[in-house]
Formats: C-alpha cells, structure tokens, sequence
C-alpha cells in the first residue's frame, strides 16, 4: 500500500509528464491521488510553477478537500478531485488539463468519436462531454460522475472548460490524458479531411476487451 510519503513523490513527479506532453501551460492543471485505505488524496497545490513542485509541495486534504497537511493552499479544482474520490470508489487518481485539442473539443460541446482504434482501445466509444460547470464548489465533480457513470471512458470534456481523466490510480490517469490529447488531435486532422467513419459497436467491444484484459504484460 502506498504511502502518503511515496505519493507525494509520485504525484510531484507525475506532473512532469504533464509538460513532458505539452498538456498544460503556466501553473494551470493538477494531478491526485487517493491515499488507499484512508479518506485522504494528494494533489497540487494552487498557482505554483511546475519548476517547483517536488514531493514537499504536495499538499494532502480530506475528501472534502480540508487541508490536512502541507503548507501551501490546494488547487482551485481541489473540490472536483475529491467528489470524484467520494462517488466512484474504485478511482484512484485524477488529472485536469487545458491540453489544447481536447480542449477543443470540450469548447465544442462536442464528443470525440469512436473513429480509432486507439479510442476504443482506451475509451471504449465515443469520449463524452460533461456539462457546463463554474470552478469553486461541488459542481464540476457532479458533472465528471454523471457523465463517467454512463460511459466506459476514462475521461470526460467538460463543456467549455477542459479534459478530467481518471484511473486506478494516478499514473493511469496520466496516461488517459496523454491518449486524450492524441486522439483529439489526430480525429480534429481527419475532420479537416473529411468525415471519418466510426467503428461498428461489435469491434469497438472487442478491441476494449483485448486492450483491458489482454494487452501488455
């Protein structure tokens, strides 16, 4: 079991991943993690350079986002995080960006989809836009659950605001937003070609079990 010690270090080293893919600018996005066994998550602290994030940074708070240790305020999506960590229990980390094409897509109103087998193979179908929502309460983590309960995807776009992925655990969050930002870019290219066809049901299916259950090591 993960310690709150050892997710400090990961989620502080999780966010150069985060820059690493272009998926954020300035001090904008966040990554969590939720401590196993106990009402806690790390996260980003609010408004600080990625340059400066190490593990002594991360700040830890309750599941209804109270500071519980550290010495910097939580992001400003701290809220969010932790209704997604109270209403789907079996998610263990979360990632907010602006990644530019998923982005997009959000001010769209418009899902993602299923045209790659990249998107079903991560996705599961089309990726779907949440409501819109303002920052600061309850009310954009309301929006990630709805929307993420009704779909097998791992990330939603939230209207006229940005990407939330979510996973396991933080990493896998991570990977979910770096996929998203792909996908989005390369379905934005073929639009400007054309109409791309989606995937029959019966393969999207297939290709999101083989990748869930089969693929990897």
């Amino acid at each position: 079991m993960s310690t709150v010690a050892e997710l400090r270090r990961e989620v502080a080293d999780l966010h150069r991943e985060l820059t690493r893919y272009g998926l954020v600018i300035w001090t904008a996005g966040n990554v969590s993690a939720r401590v196993p066994g106990e009402d806690l998550m790390v996260i980003k602290p609010s408004g600080i350079s990625y340059d400066d994030l190490g593990p002594d940074t991360m700040v830890v708070t309750d599941l209804h986002g109270n500071l519980v240790d550290g010495h910097l305020a939580p992001s400003s999506d701290t809220a969010a995080h932790a209704y997604v960590y109270r209403h789907l229990p079996d998610v263990g980390g979360v990632v907010h960006t602006h990644s530019p094409y998923a982005t997009a897509w959000a001010a769209r109103g418009e899902p993602i989809p299923c045209v790659l087998t990249m998107i079903a193979d991560e996705f599961g179908g089309d990726i779907p836009v949440g409501p819109f929502a303002l920052i600061g309460d309850d009310s954009i983590g309301r929006g990630i659950v709805e929307t993420l309960r009704e779909s097998r995807s791992p990330a939603v776009l939230m209207r006229s605001h940005g990407p939330f992925t979510v996973g396991a655990d933080a990493r896998a969050a991570v990977k979910a937003a770096v996929m998203l930002e792909d996908v989005a870019r390369t379905v934005h290219f073929a639009h400007q070609l054309g109409t791309p066809a989606v995937i029959d049901q019966q393969h999207v299916d297939r290709l999101y079990a083989r990748y869930q259950n089969v693929y990897g090591q």
